[in-house]
């Protein structure tokens, strides 16, 4: 279900736009990875290039010690980046239901410290060359994946937000057109409104990391106007880094917050994931309802916390 929560209206008051006004909802989790990048240190860049044909050569060696550190890392792949005498490597795994960021620093310190102890003639190494970009946002993880990539659609009826947010769909959809340019204009890391605000609130209730919220609120928004009317718009997270077991997903409150929604433990992380991107287009929904309507401001002024 997905729950619009609107502040567009004249008299203020809370609106729902429920199932029966939506046509079509979707939810639907496509990739998970999770990096660590190590940097290896050389004198010159042949020496460098060789380093990277043996890591290639011993992956399954590698990828074996790699995994002795977890029950649940899979080392997928490593990916290699030269830079003159150094190597770049992106360790890239499948965490299970953990956001795996701890998880894949022990696996990767154990696989380096192998490669150092067996790679002829030794390699000097630092664990992380900052290409993985922890908890900083960075196009290569838009691009390339970190934590869960997560799409959010729905199909929304022309009646339905006429009624609810008193906005029609012909005029959000202008609003986006010129969103998408300031956004262009900007360099911004997500062409919607405020992912943040509702990954943060969530993050906070449910024992994640909040500082993963850096990277987790970049995305995508795409939205069409059909011809009938009606609204079509997603809402694309491709950095969503959120876990259902360990860390603080154990803490009694945030367990409650996640047993709520039933998604702690094994086997919800993707449920979760798509949770997220369901508020995260909600809260979109309602933001972009309101600026049009005129009441953002206004909203803010009568229910906003600095009232005295």
């Amino acid at each position: 279900m997905l729950l619009l929560v609107s502040l567009a209206n004249t008299d203020l008051r809370e609106a729902r736009i429920l199932p029966a006004d939506v046509a079509k909802i979707n939810r639907t989790r496509l990739e998970q990875s999770m990096q660590r990048s190590p940097v290896f240190m050389f004198g010159d860049a042949l020496a460098a290039r060789d380093f990277g044909r043996w890591v290639q050569t011993n992956f399954t060696d590698i990828q074996r010690v790699a995994e002795s550190t977890t029950r649940f890392g899979h080392l997928v792949d490593i990916h290699q980046y030269a830079v003159g005498p150094l190597r770049y490597l992106r360790f890239n795994y499948v965490t299970g239901d953990a956001a795996g960021q701890n998880m894949t620093g022990k696996a990767t310190l154990a696989a380096c410290e192998w490669i150092a102890a067996h790679y002829p003639g030794g390699a000097k190494f630092m664990l992380s060359g900052n290409m993985e970009t922890d908890k900083k946002h960075s196009h290569l993880n838009m691009l390339a994946t970190r934590g869960r990539r997560v799409v959010a659609e729905a199909l929304i009826r022309k009646e339905a937000l006429a009624a609810f947010m008193g906005v029609d769909t012909g005029e959000l959809f202008a609003m986006r057109q010129v969103s998408n340019a300031g956004a262009f204009l900007a360099g911004a890391s997500n062409n919607g409104l405020h992912a943040a605000n509702a990954l943060a609130a969530l993050f906070i209730a449910t024992g994640q990391d909040v500082a993963n919220v850096a990277e987790s609120h970049a995305g995508v928004v795409y939205s069409q106007l059909l011809a009938n009317g009606d609204y079509y718009w997603s809402v694309t997270l491709t950095s969503l880094i959120v876990g259902t077991y360990g860390g603080g997903t154990g803490l009694a409150t945030q367990k409650e917050c996640l047993e709520m929604l039933g998604c702690h433990g094994a086997g919800n992380a993707d449920k979760f994931a798509e949770i997220c991107a369901g508020v995260v287009l909600a809260g979109k929904t309602s933001l972009a309802g309101a600026v049009i309507h005129g009441d953002w401001v206004s909203s803010h002024e009568r229910y906003g916390r600095n009232r005295p």
